[in-house]
């Protein structure tokens, strides 16, 4: 008897959490764009005309619910932080959503749970989570165009940037550079991973990433890069700077 009582007792209770994932937002609402192998991400505050847009990081404030609306490029993905909530798949041509509701403030695991393809296991992202006013400051600085460039190495390493066509591919709010293809870059400096998890943010890494980014992550739409050694250094200066 005891046993169906406490089995009974759970499970009324892992019931009643069922509608939580599925409830809205207080306000906020991200919306996420599985791509191969990366994330599309864009901020849209209450009353908001246009979005913040940001890749491979999430933030988010704590002891609000935050809403979040998930779609998917070419394949099936599915969108998990084990350390928040339960995951939701993500399909091409349709919007999916669940909700959030972090309580205290800390970094977390991101990650897609479902095969998508060659570089699955490297489709991870950081998801932290942020007193409401340190959120809301990140958010103002996050909207903002992209740091000029420190010294001289850092403005060699942005015409580098331009003249190797990476604009054509990623956005740096502030510059030429326009392309949706690829990752926003104009804040990549102040986030924690590189390649939607695959390493450590890091100069060595990024000049890791730009020379060899096929063998790091598998069908990467990006090329790798045979640059000299000095426009390859000066170019992860520039990168590592956009803070």
């Amino acid at each position: 008897m005891f046993p169906t009582i406490v089995l009974t007792a759970l499970l009324v209770w892992g019931l009643s959490l069922l509608p939580d994932p599925r409830r809205t937002g207080d306000g906020l609402v991200i919306r996420v764009i599985g791509e191969q192998w990366w994330w599309r991400v864009e901020y849209w505050p209450e009353g908001a005309s246009e979005p913040v847009v940001s890749a491979n990081e999430i933030r988010l404030p704590v002891g609000q619910r935050t809403e979040f609306r998930l779609t998917s490029d070419r394949v099936i993905h599915s969108f998990w932080i084990p350390g928040l909530g339960g995951k939701m798949d993500m399909f091409p041509g349709r919007e999916t959503m669940i909700s959030l509701h972090p309580e205290t403030a800390g970094s977390h695991r991101g990650q897609c749970a479902e095969f998508c393809g060659a570089s699955h296991a490297w489709m991870a992202f950081a998801a932290i989570t942020m007193e409401p006013g340190d959120f809301d400051a990140w958010l103002e600085a996050e909207a903002g165009d992209a740091q000029r460039p420190a010294d001289d190495r850092a403005t060699r390493g942005s015409q580098v940037f331009m003249e190797q066509g990476c604009g054509a591919c990623h956005a740096i709010r502030g510059t030429e550079a326009v392309g949706q293809v690829g990752p926003d870059l104009t804040h990549v400096g102040s986030r924690a991973t590189l390649g939607a998890g695959r390493m450590g943010l890091t100069l060595d890494n990024i000049t890791r990433w730009i020379a060899h980014t096929e063998d790091l992550k598998p069908e990467v739409r990006m090329p790798a890069y045979d640059l000299p050694e000095d426009d390859l250094a000066d170019l992860a200066q520039y990168l590592e700077g956009l803070k």
